[in-house]
């Protein structure tokens, strides 16, 4: 159904701007006129499946947890939740967010729950999100569950800026490197070949400089081929990751890469528990916690195995063991986690592995970076060492046969 952006008056004369879904410009209106609002001006829209697809209008994370928190300070102060929304309209200065503050007001105004009008924005809220409000909604403690999502955004946005400034300088390393080196196999190298050509002639060439001018021929010959072939391969890998096979084979590969795969294992891992232990201390029962908190984890492998822990829990079993026999925990938050279960203080040790993990991630991750950084001058050099190589051992070859 299209959606319209309108500008309109309240009875008290203030300004509210949002969007509407409607069938027709004539219905929105009708709309706006039964919620005794004014239609100023009332334009059809880009739906959000468009919307989310442009760069202006992305919504930062740092946002969304400034909107969660200033959204539980006023319902902690006893401002209901239709004009708590519509103050936080007013006052934001990003035009995205201020429209979907709109949708959202008006569809919780048309008696829609909190939860099921920010799942209609999928582009801007999460799943995880959108469960932890329908928990805080069913079980009354929406403000802590508000406090608790700011937090917890502004801990993963802060802990992703930190992973991506870890890794921007090594990533920069790579594509300079790759890009020198290209340009001179494929520019500075063909130079060479009517010498090589003639030493070839006189008595042969090394295999290095043998190599490196194949590889130049080749790449000069076919790179745009090759260059069409790895864009091809690119578009129908990114096809395959969008499917459930591929989604879990990524996945899979991700938790088992080489020096990264511990990393982004921890990380997972510990999101799962905070979100985990945050809901079993707001009262949200286990079994709806561990439905809510799976998703957290990012990656199927690990979600499957918190599924299957929480088929355990309906049997009356316990969440370590099923957590121990998928293999995808550590023997070490698994034992904390059973300790926790036999204390009856669960939520409380889910916190502290979080903790934990996340102090312990961060020197893992800084070391990685640390290592990275030189191992990638190293293979630099070795590469750029291998060309000059293989351009100047002809030469001397050649020097040492005239003399």
């Amino acid at each position: 159904m299209p959606e319209f952006q309108y500008i309109a008056r309240e009875l008290s004369g203030t300004e509210v701007t949002g969007v509407i879904t409607a069938a027709s410009e004539h219905e929105a209106v009708s709309s706006l006129s039964q919620r005794a609002l004014f239609p100023v001006q009332v334009n059809a829209t880009e739906d959000a499946s468009k919307r989310k697809r442009g760069w202006g209008n992305k919504v930062r994370n740092r946002h969304l947890a400034m909107l969660f928190s200033q959204l539980a300070d006023l319902l902690h102060s006893g401002v209901p939740l239709l004009r708590s929304l519509e103050i936080l309209q007013q006052q934001s200065s990003q035009a995205a967010l201020s429209a979907v503050l709109g949708d959202i007001r008006e569809r919780v105004a048309d008696g829609t729950p909190l939860a099921d009008a920010v799942t209609a924005h999928p582009d801007v809220f999460n799943d995880l999100t959108a469960s932890m409000i329908r928990a805080g909604e069913e079980g009354g403690f929406l403000e802590d569950v508000l406090k608790r999502i700011a937090q917890f955004t502004e801990h993963q946005e802060d802990l992703k800026s930190r992973v991506v400034g870890a890794i921007a300088y090594p990533a920069f390393l790579a594509v300079m490197g790759s890009i020198i080196v290209t340009g001179i196999i494929v520019y500075f190298v063909p130079k060479f070949e009517p010498l090589f050509q003639r030493l070839k002639d006189r008595g042969g060439l090394p295999w290095p400089t043998t190599a490196l001018m194949a590889l130049s021929d080749f790449l000069g010959s076919y790179g745009l081929w090759l260059i069409g072939a790895i864009a091809i391969v690119v578009w129908w890998l990114n096809r395959y990751f969008d499917t459930e096979a591929g989604r879990r084979r990524m996945d899979y590969w991700k938790l088992h890469v080489v020096g990264a795969g511990p990393i982004i294992r921890s990380l997972a891992v510990s999101r799962f528990c905070r979100i985990l232990g945050t809901l079993l201390h707001n009262g949200v029962p286990i079994l709806r916690s561990l439905q809510i908190s799976k998703d957290a984890t990012g990656n199927v492998i690990l979600s499957e195995a918190v599924g299957l822990a929480a088929e355990n829990i309906s049997a009356g079993k316990s969440l370590a063991q099923p957590l121990k026999k998928s293999g995808q925990f550590s023997t070490e938050v698994v034992e904390m986690i059973a300790v926790g279960e036999e204390a009856n203080s669960l939520e409380t040790v889910l916190v502290d592995i979080a903790d934990n993990m996340e102090r312990r991630t961060n020197r893992q991750l800084e070391l990685f970076v640390r290592l990275l950084e030189p191992v990638m001058l190293l293979a630099m050099a070795v590469v750029i060492l291998f060309v000059v190589i293989a351009l100047l051992l002809p030469v001397f070859k050649g020097a040492g046969a005239l003399q």
